[in-house]
């Protein structure tokens, strides 16, 4: 079932089969969509004088956003998950569109795709929780924006495990792999980024009451959430800070490995001058004449020279050793 319909007051909560016998019922009437068809989707719209372009907003590529109409109040939130990527093995962040459309009687939820945070609050209805029942449909749409909020905590934990585990990698390896995981998560934080900062402005709306739709003792309420999401951003930009210098240690790190062994390939090619010297000088075998080598002739020349070549490269690095060179 793709839209499900329930009239709830304090004293209860009952279901409807119709959205139009839910329409009229006395009581908090909401209406639940999901994955509904484009007629379902017009039923609703006709039934509620829902506008046509509001109800495509949840179905496209919009961000969040509050928009205020004559007779009621649209509000676009995104949910977030961490999934498996298409085209990669790395986690992703996907967001799910959840719009509420909030009157004076009533509410509808309609979401493309999974809503949990509306089955939450749904089975929170069905059970008869009270607080929910004895306000009307702007706190429903509260709790629901709030549970919203609360999946954004729970990826932002998750996130702050991997960063975790990125600054303790980056510290003793310099493989590639640690570099890449610090770029999926900037890629995760970037992409969450963009969906917080219009949910923090959707929500700024709500929590000044702004909208007819909002009671005045239901703003405090959108003040929390707006609060809660204000901790979210700042949580994202540190976030952002920490896999900055994250990555800042591991180019350092990655430099600093690089210099030690160009110092190691320095010092070899240092110790093998003199000795390239020494070999070029008695490659000229020049005999015959009272300025060439006399030690050519000599029986102990070729070990001699051999030793002597030896002693050059210890004494070398020896130097080297001294100075903290190798």
């Amino acid at each position: 079932m793709t839209i499900q319909s329930v009239v709830y007051d304090d004293r209860g909560t009952t279901e409807y089969d119709e959205v139009d016998s839910a329409r009229t019922a006395n009581g908090t009437t909401w209406i639940r969509a999901s994955n509904a068809t484009a007629a379902e989707r017009e039923a609703i719209s006709e039934a509620f004088g829902i506008h046509p372009l509001a109800i495509e907003d949840v179905f496209g590529e919009v961000r969040a956003k509050t928009e205020e109409f004559p007779t009621y109040t649209f509000v676009l939130v995104k949910s977030v998950e961490l999934t498996r990527g298409e085209t990669t093995f790395d986690e992703e962040v996907l967001a799910e569109p959840i719009g509420l459309f909030v009157g004076e009687d009533w509410i509808v939820s309609l979401a493309p795709g999974a809503d949990e945070p509306i089955e939450r609050v749904w089975e929170a209805v069905q059970r008869g929780d009270e607080r929910i029942l004895q306000r009307g449909p702007d706190f429903t749409a509260y709790r629901i924006v709030d549970a919203v909020v609360d999946e954004y905590f729970q990826l932002l934990d998750h996130v702050g495990e991997q960063i975790e585990r990125v600054e303790d990698d980056v510290l003793v390896s310099t493989e590639i792999e640690t570099l890449e995981a610090i770029n999926a998560v900037r890629r995760d934080l970037l992409s969450f980024r963009k969906l917080a900062w219009p949910m923090r402005e959707a929500l700024g709306v709500l929590s000044r009451g702004d909208p007819d739709q909002v009671a005045q003792e239901t703003e405090k309420y959108y003040r929390d959430v707006y609060d809660h999401l204000v901790q979210v951003v700042d949580l994202v930009e540190t976030y952002r800070d920490l896999t900055t210098g994250a990555r800042d240690i591991y180019l350092n790190t990655l430099s600093q490995s690089t210099n030690e062994v160009m110092k190691v390939l320095t010092v070899i090619a240092t110790i093998f001058l003199p000795l390239t010297f020494v070999v070029g000088v008695y490659g000229m075998n020049f005999e015959g004449g009272p300025y060439n080598m006399p030690e050519l002739g000599w029986e102990f020349g070729y070990p001699a020279v051999m030793l002597g070549m030896v002693l050059v490269a210890l004494l070398m690095a020896w130097g080297f050793r001294e100075r903290g060179y190798i």
